[in-house]
């Protein structure tokens, strides 16, 4: 896997759980999708990813979006 597929999956993953914990125990949970939303924005226009930037420390291949 890339880079790219990586963060994708690891954002989605975490924006499911986070609803789903929002359904189970607190809307609170919520405020963990906005800021996954917000990082995922803010990534589009600047390029800067942190989940990437560890990714490519830890060695994985690169991919388009992430150099």
């Amino acid at each position: 896997m890339t880079i790219d597929k990586i963060v994708l999956a690891f954002a989605g993953s975490v924006i499911l759980i986070s609803l789903l914990l929002s359904w189970a125990y607190s809307h609170y949970w919520l405020w963990l999708t906005a800021i996954v939303g917000a990082n995922l924005l803010q990534a589009s226009f600047t390029g800067f990813c942190p989940l990437a930037k560890v990714l490519k420390l830890l060695g994985v291949k690169e991919g388009a979006a992430f150099k």
